[in-house]
């Protein structure tokens, strides 16, 4: 019966509808990225607070993560190229021990702060669960855009140099 079909059909594609629409927004989205001061890699402190003024690329991976890897060149090129315009990439390695973070990270020549990240910062960041995660915070400190998962670069770098472009007013 056709009829029926379709009433199927309709009931399923409403009840899809209604649990999307039930998603909750995310929490952190057009808010103050949640304060931390940790030391990085390098033994200097990292204080995300201290950025402000700065489009800040905070990015949670770790090395065992293949996604993470593919991004990490564009976030090194991003940072030669963006950085004079106020760009500021932080990585958070989620790994349990620093040592195959500083091996990768000298690898790959990775020419922005590199901290280890914990259980604390990832619950501070909205539940670090899957990765990579990454946030663009914009000049003022707030997290303008939030990406979970592999995310095609482009649609990254778009994001980050529309931040860029806008500036604090005096």
């Amino acid at each position: 019966m056709p009829a029926a079909r379709l009433a199927r059909s309709l009931a399923f594609t409403l009840l899809a509808c209604s649990l999307l629409a039930a998603q909750p927004a995310d929490p952190l989205l057009h808010k103050p990225a949640p304060p931390f001061v940790r030391t990085d890699l390098n033994h200097k402190p990292v204080n995300i607070s201290s950025y402000r003024g700065k489009v800040v690329l905070l990015t949670f991976w770790a090395t065992w993560c293949a996604p993470c890897q593919i991004e990490m060149p564009h976030f090194v090129d991003w940072q030669t190229r963006y950085g004079p315009s106020g760009l500021q990439i932080i990585g958070v390695s989620m790994d349990d021990d620093s040592s195959p973070v500083l091996a990768l990270t000298r690898k790959r020549h990775v020419n922005y702060p590199v901290l280890m990240g914990d259980e604390q910062l990832g619950e501070a960041y909205g539940r670090i669960l899957g990765l990579p995660v990454t946030f663009l915070i914009d000049r003022h400190g707030n997290i303008a855009a939030h990406f979970k998962g592999e995310t095609k670069i482009p649609v990254i770098e778009s994001a980050m140099q529309r931040l860029l472009r806008q500036h604090i007013a005096p």
